[in-house]
């Protein structure tokens, strides 16, 4: 519009609930005709229907991708930022949050309309103080004026759903946390409005409506609620900082959680702002809360662009108009948008190219590209339904067919389902909305504009009852009302057997520290008995966080759990849970997630004891896994015997010989000294403590080393196929038995006592028979010790050689003097 390059141009800066837009609306019905750009089509509707109160129906225009009201006398005209008729000529023009211009996804608009957009006599842009060096630089024209904020913007601190005051919303950056937050609200508080910016704005408005009546104090929105929307909100808390930009998942930055925050206090009314989260990356730092209180976001330095008026004289001179890079260096290429990315997709197809082959089927190409995915497809998907409407676009009359458009919106002409299904249809119902708007596209775009209204409107009702019923119980807020919005005025009961129940009303189970709801606990007549049972079970919790933390060694238990890992039990209740530490002997506890209702004093009491008890049990039961575990750690141990005690605790204190047999030959007399000290054999075939063996002990070991699987109690030989009969459990096996390692030692002891030098011998059998070996067994171990079987006669005892170079070695305590003094005198070993 360069005609009006002499037009007074007005950039109006400040944060929110400054009253620039009603500034604006102020200044658009003082000129004869007027235009403003938002970044909603929510608020364009609710600037819409304000100006009409002014102007009349007759004198007002409502121009958004879905719904076009433009009266043939219209002169001031209320529009979404990608649907204002720029070429159209009017005395006033304003672009609302003008800041968007910085916005991957839809930033290239509002920067086009911040350099093109013009009235006859005055333009106004409007939006945050970050904006101002864009407007020095691209805009030096332009006369700025800061707008201070009406209220104080306080920082309210963190605080949990039910003790949120009244008037608050909560913002969500998904459907599924909006949800899932509102659902909570209708449990503790008597339930939420919603607002979100896929609703349509008759379903918004209604929201909005019994928010503002007061029907229900508490909102539920996403982010829609800081670009504008006027509400009476005292305090905003943000259930997340961090949201799904359409390519990945980020923290907000400041200037979009100042936005946010500022939609607490309205005119002159101060407002608060927090978090859920006291902690994590939910929670607001230091500096953020300073920033956003004094209204100091960073300056924006970059704002992103694309060619508003691309050139259409064949397909590949738009692509290349609409990639083009920017000549202010302010300027940055705008990222690929959807439908850029779809034009490129049909592009590649030939019938496409057989199609266009003039600017104006390139721009009537281009006008189908620009159709919203509302139904957040994806550019594949939507492009094949691009590609679908163009097809009827490029074809006979250009129209679409009356058959298809009446079928596909007949198909969501039903109110039946849930929310998120009617929702989908919506969305859905906006892109045919957004079909009937273009008076080029259908042979009776009026007939079809009213039809997709009349559905959307039935729809938006239809939701807005659907939310109402799920998250609004009208008689818990009434009753909430009564009480001074106290529940625990209520009478509320826990049994001995934690039955909670409120009035005689059995609401549900209080296990250990999770409520556990009675399944008729839902109904419509409850909700408020519900609200009051939980609060008055926070002062119970804290009582047996109380008790938790004073708790005995013999009120706590190491146990396996259903889910695989390894609990700690107060009672029945699982209370924490084992994660694997540093080291075997020094697991992580963790605490279990019930136990967040606590307040961080009372968990880190808590975490505490159980830390004591964990020293405590370990001591008693696995003393010889934690002077290994000392040993580890002792620079003055050495590194071979640092190295054999790192591997016996790796296997729990139980290890074959052969495993680290280099290890062992270089362990000196002090270093196995030190070993046997702590209650380790140096055996034959194994390395072990046994008291390791014994039942409690080998119950605490396996716990730790997440064995699942136990031998029989009390057993020294297993048939080779039962439960723990291998090394992980301390069973050595030796043909169809496995035998307890600790016997099979004492067993080489007594064959290397038995034995003189190399003459064969008969063992005494009684030994084997005692510990429940079999001949065959016993004949494997003998084998396995480095003796071989001697000629016997018949009817004698089955004799014995000592078969001497052969591993293992033979016992550490076997005399040094005989076969093995000449040996070592050789420099030689046995095994």
């Amino acid at each position: 519009m360069s005609q009006f390059e002499r037009t007074s141009v007005t950039a109006v800066l400040g944060p929110t609930n400054t009253g620039k837009t009603h500034l604006a609306v102020e200044r658009l019905t003082g000129h004869a005709s007027g235009m403003i750009g938002f970044p909603l089509r929510l608020l364009a509707r609710e600037v819409y229907d304000r100006v009409v109160r002014i102007k009349g129906p007759r004198e007002v225009a409502l121009i958004t991708g879905e719904e076009k009201i433009c009266p043939p006398g219209a002169r001031w005209f209320l529009c979404t930022a990608e649907s204002m008729p720029i070429e159209r000529e009017v005395a006033f023009v304003a672009l609302d949050e003008a800041q968007l211009g910085a916005d991957p996804e839809r930033g290239h608009v509002f920067t086009d309309r911040l350099l093109r957009a013009r009235g006859r006599e005055e333009t106004m842009l409007l939006g945050s103080d970050a904006l101002r060096p864009m407007i020095k630089a691209l805009v030096p024209e332009a006369e700025i004026l800061s707008r201070p904020r009406f209220s104080t913007l306080s920082y309210g601190g963190a605080r949990k759903l039910s003790r949120l005051p009244r008037r608050s919303a909560v913002v969500a950056f998904s459907a599924e946390e909006v949800y899932a937050v509102a659902e909570a609200l209708r449990r503790l508080r008597g339930g939420a409005a919603v607002v979100m910016g896929a609703l349509s704005p008759r379903t918004r408005n209604a929201q909005v409506a019994m928010f503002q009546a007061g029907e229900v104090d508490y909102l539920v929105a996403t982010d829609a609620i800081g670009m504008g929307l006027n509400m009476d909100v005292a305090h905003v808390a943000f259930a997340s900082l961090h949201k799904f930009d359409g390519r990945r998942r980020r923290r907000l930055t400041l200037a979009e959680m100042a936005q946010i925050a500022g939609r607490a206090g309205r005119h002159q009314k101060d407002g608060t702002f927090g978090g859920l989260h006291e902690q994590g990356p939910g929670a607001f730092t230091p500096e953020e809360v300073l920033a956003i209180e004094g209204h100091q976001v960073p300056r924006l330095e970059r704002l992103y662009w694309r060619d508003g008026e691309p050139d259409f004289a064949s397909i590949d001179a738009l692509v290349a108009s609409l990639e083009a890079e920017p000549r202010d260096a302010v300027l940055r290429a705008a990222p690929e948008a959807v439908d850029l990315a779809v034009l490129k997709r049909l592009a590649e197809q030939d019938w496409v190219r057989t199609r266009v082959r003039s600017p104006a089927m390139v721009k009537r190409l281009w006008a189908a590209c620009g159709l919203p995915d509302f139904r957040k497809l994806g550019a594949d998907p939507h492009a094949r339904f691009v590609g679908r409407l163009f097809t009827h676009l490029s074809e006979a009359n250009g129209h679409v067919p009356h058959q298809w458009f009446a079928d596909e919106i007949a198909r969501l002409d039903r109110v039946e389902g849930d929310v998120e299904t009617l929702a989908g249809r919506i969305a859905a119902a906006r892109s045919w909305a957004y079909i009937a708007q273009r008076a080029d596209w259908l042979a009776e775009p009026a007939h079809w504009a009213e039809r997709t209204r009349a559905i959307e409107e039935r729809l938006s009702d239809a939701l807005h009852a659907s939310l109402t019923q799920r998250f609004v119980d009208r008689r818990t807020t009434m009753l909430l009302r009564q009480i001074g919005a106290d529940a625990s005025n209520l009478p509320v009961t826990i049994g001995p057997g934690g039955e909670v129940s409120v009035e005689e009303h059995h609401l549900g189970h209080l296990e250990g520290f999770r409520f556990r709801v009675a399944a008729d606990a839902t109904a419509a007549d409850k909700r408020m008995l519900l609200a009051a049972a939980e609060k008055r079970l926070g002062r119970e919790l804290h009582r047996r966080g109380v008790a938790l933390a004073e708790a005995t060694d013999d009120a706590l238990a190491l146990a396996p759990s259903d889910a695989g890992d390894r609990s700690i039990l107060w009672g029945a209740t699982r209370v924490a849970i084992l994660e694997r530490g540093l080291t075997l002997t020094t697991p992580k506890i963790v605490l279990d997630r019930t136990l967040d209702v606590l307040e961080p004093p009372q968990r880190a009491a808590v975490q505490q004891r159980l830390d004591r008890w964990f020293a405590s049990q370990m001591a008693a039961h696995l003393p010889p896994l934690a002077k290994l575990d000392s040993i580890t750690r002792d620079p003055a141990a050495g590194a071979p015997l640092r190295a054999v005690a790192t591997a016996l605790l790796d296997a729990g204190g139980l290890l074959p010989r052969r495993a680290i047999a280099a290890q062992i030959e270089a362990l000196d007399a002090h270093a196995r000294k030190r070993l046997r000290s702590i209650g380790f054999t140096i055996g034959t075939l194994d390395l072990f403590a046994p008291a390791l063996l014994k039942p409690a002990a080998a119950r605490w070991r396996r716990l730790l080393m997440g064995i699942v699987e136990a031998p029989r109690e009390g057993a020294t030989v297993l048939p080779r196929g039962d439960s723990g009969a291998d090394l992980a459990h301390g069973f050595r096996p030796l043909g169809q038995q496995a035998v307890r390692i600790d016997m099979a030692e004492r067993v080489a002891r007594a064959a290397h006592e038995a034995r003189e030098g190399r003459k064969p011998f008969a063992p005494d059998p009684a030994l084997a028979t005692s510990i429940g070996m079999q001949p065959a067994t016993l004949a494997r171990l003998m084998a396995q010790l480095g003796f071989r079987t001697a000629r016997s006669r018949e009817g004698e005892p089955q004799r014995w050689v000592w078969k001497g170079l052969v591993p293992p070695r033979a016992p550490e305590a076997a005399p040094r003097d005989g076969p093995f003094a000449a040996l070592a005198e050789l420099g030689l070993r046995n095994g």
